[in-house]
């Protein structure tokens, strides 16, 4: 086996459906020494509680869970509510969690300079803050993947920047090495209900089907945008990568530029297929 690759994950779970099945994708990874796991937006108490309802069905009851920023820093819409927590409330889970999420963050990173992997797929409330706090973070950092962006869609706001544009702009305006995983990337990536309730009926993956039967009272597809950058980390060649410099703008957008001095990197293009084989890989195995 590969050498197991310290992470941590700054996560909007509850939301969309996405984020539990990165958690998941962790949780099973073999490769994944998986250090904490932080909130952010809205209800955080409620995310975090997803979080350990999703660890104890996977076995792991040793996972640090840290609760973040619940406000943008500015303007943004945010995300007040957590809908998915009303399927999984009945399961045993605490009521409060540390919210330290930043300062948990800033000292596990520097207590372990050039190891960490920080995997970014909510909004950047809580990578700003640990940004502005501590700038010599990205330094520190093996990598930073995120879920966010859109750039080779035209001119759409993706949701991880919409929520806290602000927020957005400052992250990117203090990274490098810093890889983006966008939405037209991973739009692709997406399932049907019926292979879903087939793919995902068995324990421990039924708790995810549980928060998926909630999504799809809205929706007729699950897309697997923040399990893709998951899986990035350990399966590089999944995408193929754009080099240049991500700029923040109003409103969440994001464009990338051809900047070679700041080293950002943007999927452009997935194999759908082999990512695909990965998750269920590593999830089933």
């Amino acid at each position: 086996m590969s050498e197991r690759v310290p992470i941590l994950i700054d996560t909007d779970l509850g939301s969309d459906i996405d984020d539990a099945l990165a958690l998941a994708y962790l949780l099973k990874q073999p490769r994944c020494e998986l250090v904490g796991i932080t909130t952010v937006s809205g209800a955080v108490d409620e995310r975090a509680a997803i979080a350990e309802i999703v660890c104890h069905a996977f076995g792991r009851n040793d996972v640090p869970i840290h609760t973040g920023l619940s406000d943008t820093l500015a303007d943004g819409p945010g995300q007040p509510r957590v809908p998915h927590y009303a399927a999984v409330k009945h399961l045993p889970h605490r009521k409060t969690y540390p919210n330290d999420a930043v300062d948990f963050l800033r000292k596990t990173i520097r207590s372990r300079p050039g190891e960490i992997v920080l995997l970014s797929i909510g909004p950047f409330s809580n990578m700003a803050v640990l940004l502005a706090l501590d700038p010599e973070i990205p330094s520190l950092l093996k990598g930073f993947i995120s879920m966010a962006g859109s750039f080779f869609r035209g001119n759409e706001a993706e949701w991880n920047c919409l929520c806290d544009p602000e927020a957005t702009i400052a992250t990117l305006k203090r990274t490098h090495r810093h890889t983006l995983v966008g939405l037209d990337v991973t739009i692709p990536c997406s399932m049907p209900p019926a292979e879903v309730r087939a793919k995902f009926s068995k324990p421990p993956l039924d708790v995810l089907l549980l928060m998926a039967e909630k999504w799809f009272e809205g929706a007729d597809r699950v897309t697997f945008h923040d399990p893709l950058a998951a899986a990035l980390i350990f399966r590089p060649e999944l995408c193929e990568l754009a080099s240049g410099r991500v700029q923040g703008l109003p409103g969440g957008h994001t464009v990338l530029k051809d900047d070679p001095a700041i080293p950002h990197h943007v999927a452009k293009h997935v194999d759908v297929q082999a990512f695909f084989t990965e998750y269920f890989r590593v999830v089933e195995g």
